[in-house]
């Protein structure tokens, strides 16, 4: 009885202890079920939920809420991720939907077992992360990238030993869709940064660290070290990071467990780091978008499991392509080293590279010919070659010869692009059994023949692109069988024929279509509707007219219209303002578009829309709104500028009238009508009045061009306020006054053109402070005073003219800086003094050199052929004296026979056009346009004596050459005949004797010949090109006979033939001669300087250049030289006395 007492008390115990633990066990569980859910709660009390996303977090049952997931059995939160489901860009609507921002209560402290959280692509807007989450220290995941998060990142993460997975990172704006980044810039991505990088040493059980974008320039190379003590480390992303400097070497690598590093887009700038090819476990390395330099490691071949490699876009990394891929690259599937230094030809081994999926060696030097056969049967499971490879991209290289037949067996390519290189030959046929293919890039090349009909078989091609290149024949039918395509760019070919309805038919996808620069003749029925509509269109140069066309009425999505050289000579429909309005480029450029432009163009944005060269005509729309370029130049449009109206055009920055028939004046107010403006030409028109002042309020112009109008007044100093003027254009005007001084304020010019008005005063001094000046031209106006020395510190300087003033003084030697002078024009004015010898030396790049028309004197300088470019000298009627430089001959641009096209090396050329005028043919030439295609030396009406300069025959390019009105002696030589390319010749009222070289009747190019006023002999050889001269090319040759002059010669006519008494060896006659000669030669001596006084001032120009004693000596040099030209001029003269002693005698 006493044992079952004790027993049932034993029980009794039991019991009460068993009941007490079980209704404190619950008592517990129930608290930590309130506390995990009234955490959540004030977590979500926090946040800014505007769409209600977080609508399930309300009852008790918090584990089933959206979210959250809970550890099984005790309800402990061990998982919140709200994450944006919607991170990408592509669709902003459906992002804002799901975001989330506001604040973060500290109230996740007290989730105890929380584990995961994850609240990336969010916008807690520039907040910074929370100091608390240090405090979460049973975390194994956290993320908030793109969450908007800013500032420094907390260092007391480092109390997050258990963390494996951290991402801090922000998405690179480069990713972001234009259309959506103003309104996510602020909101979307985080800003954050790093001071001090030693905690995360701390993390010690971290497998994955994602940094991006993350700035952590004030690490320096510490990162490398960190990372190096994370043993655990299997993925290491700090791309964007504004990393800079040398990758550190490690004595001992300790991440072995690494398989992803990015570091790509930062700014290292070393050689590539050789201790990467020691981690064997590397699966993915992405060094792109940096500034290594040096070899690529061979051995990256060589590291067993590497699958992605990404080295592009470093610019100075180099290698033998050839060597690199000879290697074994067992696993590799991605291998990008575009935008490189890469050098030589694909090796056939590529073909081994079995699991290769993407191949871009683009931006490189590779050069040969793509392999005709690769490797890869053998190797590969699948017996074919490059089995996986989807995308092989090989653009901007330098890659020849034909395109190989086994890029048709590479079956699951999806992507080629080898644009931009040196293909030639046709494209392949077999191309077109690449079922699996979406995009084919062969633009830019030199291939040839036609367009394979099995191009149509393609049925995935969404992007064709064949442009730029030499294909010739028909657009084949079958493109209209692609319904996938999107983009076909066939532009810049040969192409012709018929474009038919068949060859759009099922091109319901396509959204670009450019055709242009071809000769395409498109013939579609009038009620055609395309079955595309297209963003990008453009057919310039195809046959579209006459009419305008009416199924572009259908096209709703019309942002590019290109429709230049098209034949269309109809008026625009009104049907086509309608569907305008979004156009944001529009190119009606080189039609015969007729009528008149609506009142108003209204476009939406920023447009960019020319009307050039057309018939338009009546008046400039006045109200022109949504464009920013607006090219109206060379039409018929007419009537006043109409700002006057007062409408606004404050979207133009381009406006282009020039060559129309626009009249009155240029209005006053247009400095605040067009503030934007940086492009104004109205050249070209019958514009009269004055430029208003107005024109300085034009703060941003950079061209202005009012040349070619009627415009009187003075210019205006306010112009100095366009600070950021390139190019001032009024030539051809009839502004009066003087230069500003104020003109020299606008520092930034580079093209001056004052010329061809009736401006007056000197060149004022301030011009040189415009240090860029790249074209100086003042010429035709009517300046005078010296030239001005500082015009010597313009180094920049290419063209300058001067010519057609009055300007007066000697050549500056300050001119000698202007080592970048190609044209130099200072013909037409009163300058004296030598020519400098120092022009051979200082200007090297000069192509024209123009002195015509002053007062030089003196010798030639010898170091003119010095002058390795020139193709036009102009030294004509000066003083010169003396014999012309044998040296003339060194000339090298005017010794290619070959005609070549020179430049001049304006920046802004196409703003400026030069010109010149040569005197040839018997008359003034312009040349603008064909200005590069003259090549010529006029040395005449001066005093040059000396015979005929036999090497000025190895001057093979020249076109005109002018020796008139000298003394020169001696004959024509039968070299004459080398100068092919020979146009124009002038060689009259010169002391020439001797026959006429039989060799010219062989210049077939020769339009224009002058012998007259000469001492020739002989019968003309009147054949070949020498028959199409009439007799004033000979007149004035008394021994001179033959056709066409009517004078015949003996053999022609026996009857009149006549004893000739003449003793060869009896000089009495022709010393009397001889000495007459002496003597007129000599007081020609003594009085040409006191006639020469009636241009310049006899004081200076004899100072300058020469006694008269010199005077007489020269002339009895050309005395002398006639008697007996082989005589040395030293051994003849030595100095004055010998000329006294001469003519007494």
């Amino acid at each position: 009885m006493e044992k079952i007492s004790i027993l049932g008390f034993i029980l009794a115990i039991l019991y009460f202890i068993t009941t007490e633990l079980a209704c404190n066990g619950h008592t517990r569980i129930d608290n930590n079920v309130q506390s995990e859910q009234k955490a959540l709660i004030d977590f979500k009390s926090g946040l800014k939920d505007p769409n209600n996303r977080l609508s399930s977090w309300k009852g008790s049952t918090y584990c089933y809420w959206q979210g959250i997931s809970c550890e099984n059995g005790t309800g402990f939160v061990i998982s919140i991720d709200l994450h944006n489901p919607y991170p990408r860009e592509n669709v902003y609507e459906n992002w804002s939907s799901m975001n989330l921002s506001g604040e973060i209560s500290p109230s996740l402290i007290k989730l105890k077992s929380l584990k995961y959280l994850d609240l990336s692509f969010n916008s807690f807007k520039a907040m910074p992360v929370p100091q608390f989450f240090g405090s979460l220290e049973n975390l194994i995941y956290l993320n908030l990238s793109s969450a908007g998060f800013s500032g420094s990142i907390p260092s007391n993460l480092r109390n997050l030993s258990s963390l494996q997975y951290l991402d801090l990172s922000s998405e690179y704006l480069d990713d972001i869709d234009s259309e959506y980044l103003y309104d996510i810039d602020s909101e979307y991505f985080n800003n954050l940064f790093v001071e001090n990088i030693e905690w995360m040493t701390d993390l010690v059980s971290l497998k994955y660290l994602g940094m991006n974008y993350v700035n952590l320039s004030l690490v320096g190379s510490r990162w490398v070290e960190v990372a190096n003590k994370l043993p655990s480390l299997t993925e290491l992303h700090l791309g964007g990071c504004s990393l800079f400097g040398s990758f550190p070497s490690l004595s001992f690598v300790n991440f072995t467990s690494l398989a992803v590093i990015a570091i790509n887009s930062n700014y290292f700038n070393s050689k590539f780091p050789e201790w990467l090819l020691n981690v064997s476990n590397l699966v993915s390395i992405d060094i792109s978008d940096n500034q290594l330099h040096g070899r690529i490691p061979l051995g990256l071949g060589e590291l067993p499991n590497l699958q992605y490699l990404d080295l592009s876009s470093n610019r100075k990394l180099r290698g033998s392509i050839s060597q690199l891929l000879r290697k074994s690259w067992k696993k590799i599937e991605v291998l990008n080293l575009a935008h490189n230094e890469l050098h030589g030809s694909i090796p056939s081994s590529i073909g081994n590279f079995c699991n290769l999926k993407y191949l871009d060696l683009g931006g490189n030097y590779l050069n040969g010919s793509l392999p005709e056969i690769i490797k890869g049967l053998e190797t590969c499971s699948s017996k074919s070659p490059l089995p996986n490879l989807t995308e092989l991209v090989l653009y901007e290289n330098q890659l020849m010869r034909k395109l190989p037949n086994w890029l048709g067996e590479l079956k699951n390519l999806r992507a080629l692009d080898l644009s931009s290189n040196e293909f030639e030959g046709p494209i392949p046929a077999s191309l077109g059994t690449l079922q699996h293919l979406e995009s084919l890039y062969l633009g830019l090349n030199e291939m040839n023949g036609s367009l394979p009909d099995s191009i149509g078989q393609l049925s995935q091609l969404e992007q064709l692109d064949v442009s730029s290149n030499h294909l010739s024949g028909s657009l084949p039918d079958s493109i209209g069988q692609l319904s996938q395509l999107q983009v076909l760019k066939v532009s810049s070919n040969h192409l012709s024929g018929s474009l038919s309805e068949q060859h759009f038919w099922n091109l319901s996808k396509l959204e670009y279509l450019y055709m242009d620069s071809n000769s395409f003749h498109l013939n579609v029925s009038p009620n055609w509707v395309p079955p595309f509509q297209v963003n990008d269109l453009d057919m310039g140069s195809c046959h579209l007219g006459p009419s305008f066309p009416a199924w572009l009425q259908s096209q709703k999505n019309l942002q590019n219209l290109g429709f230049s050289n098209c034949s269309i000579s109809s008026p625009i429909p009104n049907w086509f303002w309608n569907i305008s309005f979004n156009l944001q480029w529009l190119n009606l450029f080189d039609n015969q578009l007729q009528g008149q432009l609506p009142n108003s163009l209204n476009f939406y944005g920023e447009s960019q829309i020319d009307f050039s060269s057309n018939l338009f005509e009546g008046p400039i729309p006045f109200s022109i709104k949504g464009v920013f370029f607006l090219d109206l130049s060379d039409n018929k449009f007419s009537g006043p500028i109409p700002l006057s109206r007062g409408e606004s055009m404050l979207d133009l920055e381009y406006l282009l009238l020039s060559d129309n028939q626009i009249t009155g004046a240029i209005p006053s107010n247009i400095g605040e009508s067009l503030p934007s403006l940086h492009f104004l030409s109205l050249s070209g028109n019958r514009i009269t009045g004055t430029i208003p002042d107005s024109i300085g309020h034009l703060s941003f112009l950079e061209v202005i061009d009012f040349s070619r109008n009627n415009l009187t007044g003075s210019i205006p100093s306010t112009i100095n306020n366009c600070f950021g003027l390139i190019v001032l254009d009024l030539g051809n005007n009839n502004l009066s006054g003087t230069i500003p001084d104020s003109m020299g304020h606008i520092t930034s010019l580079e093209i001056i053109d004052f010329s061809r008005n009736n401006l007056t005063g000197s060149i004022p001094s301030t011009i040189t402070n415009c240090s860029s000046l790249l074209v100086l031209n003042l010429g035709k106006n009517n300046l005078f005073g010296m030239l001005p020395k500082s015009l010597g510190q313009l180094q920049l300087l290419q063209l300058l003219h001067l010519n057609y003033n009055k300007l007066s003084g000697e050549l500056p030697s300050s001119f000698q800086n202007l080592t970048g002078l190609e044209v130099l024009d200072l013909s037409y004015n009163k300058l004296l003094g030598e020519v400098p010898a120092w022009i051979g030396a200082a200007f090297v790049n000069l192509v024209i050199l123009n002195l015509r028309s002053n007062v030089f004197c003196g010798r030639l300088p010898s170091q003119l052929s010095n002058l390795s470019s020139l193709h036009v000298l102009d030294i004509a009627q000066n003083n010169l004296m003396g014999k012309i430089p044998i040296t003339l001959v060194e000339l090298k641009a005017m010794a290619q026979e070959q005609l070549i096209m020179y430049g001049l090396n304006v920046t802004a050329i196409s703003l400026y056009e030069e010109r010149l005028v040569v005197i040839a043919k018997g008359q003034s030439l312009e040349y603008t346009k064909t200005l590069s295609l003259v090549v010529g030396i006029d040395l005449s009406d001066n005093n040059l004596s000396g015979e005929f300069p036999q090497g000025i025959t190895k001057l093979f390019g020249l076109v005109f050459l002018n020796l008139s009105r000298n003394h020169i002696t001696g004959q024509i030589p039968e070299s004459i005949s080398m100068l092919r390319q020979l146009s124009s010749l002038d060689l009259s009222s010169n002391w020439l004797s001797d026959t006429i070289p039989s060799s010219m009747a062989s210049l077939s190019f020769l339009s224009y010949l002058n012998l007259s006023n000469n001492n020739f002999s002989g019968k003309i050889p009147f054949i070949g090109q020498m028959i199409t001269f009439t007799e004033l090319a000979f007149v004035g040759n008394p021994d001179l006979c033959g056709a066409p002059l009517a004078t015949k010669c003996q053999d022609e006519d026996p009857n009149k033939r006549q004893s000739v008494v003449s003793d060869k060896n009896d000089g009495g006659y022709v010393d009397q001669w001889f000495y007459l000669s002496v003597g007129l030669g000599f007081a020609m001596g003594i009085l040409v300087p006191f006639f020469v006084n009636i241009s310049c001032d006899f004081s200076m120009c004899i100072s300058v250049c020469t006694s008269p004693v010199d005077y007489a000596r020269e002339g009895l040099l050309n005395a002398v030289e006639a008697r007996d030209p082989n005589l040395e001029e030293d051994s003849r003269l030595s100095d004055s006395n010998v000329i006294v002693v001469s003519w007494e005698k």
